[in-house]
C-alpha cells in the first residue's frame, strides 16, 4: 500500500486546511484509513480514522474541529481541519490498516502560527 498525503502548509491560528491522501497499490481489503500527527518532540498520535463502512472517530483534542471523509472512487481520504491552533502543528500522516498491518505514507507538514 502506498499513501501520498498533501495539503499541509503554514496557516494562522484560527485558519483552516484540507489535507488529502491518495492510496495506491494493494488497496483491496483496507479496513480503516486514518490520519495521525506527530508534533516536534512528541510521539505519533491518532487524529481521526474512518472505516470502510464510513464510521469515523476522532481524538478528543480535535473533535468538532476536524472532519475526516473518504472518496472510494478516488481511493482517497481527506481531513478538513478548522479552527487551527499552534498546538495542531506537526507532521500529518495518512494511514491504512490492511492485513493486520498499519501502513503509513510520508507526511505533510502543518504549521500554525499564533
Amino acid at each position: 500500500v502506498q499513501l501520498q498525503a498533501s495539503g499541509g502548509g503554514l496557516v494562522q491560528s484560527g485558519g483552516s486546511l484540507r489535507l488529502s491522501c491518495a492510496a495506491s497499490g494493494r488497496i483491496d481489503s483496507i479496513i480503516v484509513m486514518g490520519w495521525y500527527r506527530q508534533a516536534p518532540g512528541n510521539h505519533r498520535e491518532l487524529v481521526a480514522r474512518i472505516s470502510n463502512a464510513g464510521a469515523s472517530n476522532y481524538a478528543d483534542a480535535v473533535e468538532g474541529r476536524f472532519t475526516i471523509s473518504r472518496d472510494d472512487a478516488k481511493n482517497a481520504i481527506y481531513l478538513q481541519v478548522n479552527s487551527l491552533s499552534p498546538e495542531d502543528t506537526g507532521v500529518y500522516y495518512c494511514s491504512a490498516f490492511r492485513g493486520g498491518k498499519n501502513y503509513f505514507g510520508k507526511g505533510t507538514l502543518v504549521t500554525v502560527s499564533s
